[in-house]
């Protein structure tokens, strides 16, 4: 999986997921940072409904 900006290091990940009771080693971060990258690759963005007047 390549992302060409990854704005989050692993290590930041484990600094704020400690501070929030989430005790994990840098492999854990490491899944975790792609599972959230790729779900944010995949979301589609709620279209706006266009309302049609007759």
């Amino acid at each position: 999986m390549n992302f060409i900006e990854k704005n989050v290091s692993v290590e930041k990940a484990v600094i704020i997921l400690s501070k929030n009771g989430i005790q994990v080693d840098v492999k854990e971060a490491k899944i975790i940072l792609e599972l959230l990258y790729l779900v944010s690759k995949n979301y589609d963005k709620p279209k706006e409904k266009k309302i049609l007047y007759p």
